[in-house]
């Protein structure tokens, strides 16, 4: 059953129910006067997200989080101009969803959101692809990529989602199959091939190996 009529379900059966309800829309009315307040407070240096009403800002992260990032950014960026398949974000790219605001570690859009982007854009739609690498030296932020960002991707039709673990080296690749993730692959070895951004295939190693790396994107620049 779906859980939101569960939770509505279970409202139903207080007598109370109105006054529940009554309670929920002004903690939310309270909480959207913070997110706009978030809006205004935020800046281009700050890696900060609005999570079910926090603001939430980010440490530093460790070398091999960046490298992983780094990496896997530059080969899909590379694949996206190549085929002009739409636009890929890193980082610092705000994503508005229902009630909360992320900035992945990597985004794609296709052409039919990333058409409509202006030069000065700085909310941006959800994404149709989304990558986040764990950092292990943060409990809270591996609990927001795993539970609380993998439920509203999948609430909100990110068609594919990848976690990435860098000091494990896996990828574990996520699809969107009416209305739920599956688990398609978690692996260390072998390839994975993304479904959103089509005919983009890439050796799992080529994320945390530097040769590898260079040597996928040098085949696909020969292969335009």
């Amino acid at each position: 059953m779906n859980t939101h009529t569960d939770i509505v379900d279970q409202i139903m059966e207080h007598s109370d129910a109105v006054l529940i309800v009554q309670h929920v829309q002004e903690r939310l009315k309270d909480e959207q006067q913070r997110r706009r307040e978030f809006y205004d407070r935020i800046n281009e240096d700050d890696k900060a997200e609005f999570v079910n009403g926090e603001i939430v800002f980010h440490s530093p992260v460790v070398k091999i989080h960046n490298v992983a990032t780094g990496y896997l950014y530059k080969l899909l960026n590379t694949y996206v101009d190549e085929h002009d398949l739409g636009f890929v974000g890193v980082e610092k790219i705000l994503t508005r969803f229902t009630r909360n605001d992320y900035e992945p570690d990597i985004c794609f859009f296709g052409n039919e959101k990333a058409s409509r982007f202006q030069d000065d854009q700085l909310l941006f739609p959800v994404p149709d692809f989304v990558a986040e690498v764990l950092s292990k030296s943060s409990q809270k932020t591996i609990e927001h990529d795993t539970v609380t960002k993998f439920k509203d991707y999948e609430q909100h039709g990110v068609q594919e989602y990848w976690i990435i673990d860098p000091h494990d080296q896996t990828v574990e690749q996520y699809l969107l199959e009416e209305g739920r993730y599956r688990l398609v692959l978690k692996s260390a070895e072998g390839s994975v091939r993304s479904h959103a951004v089509p005919g983009f295939s890439i050796p799992i190693a080529a994320i945390f190996d530097k040769k590898i790396n260079r040597k996928v994107l040098q085949d696909m620049l020969a292969q335009g």
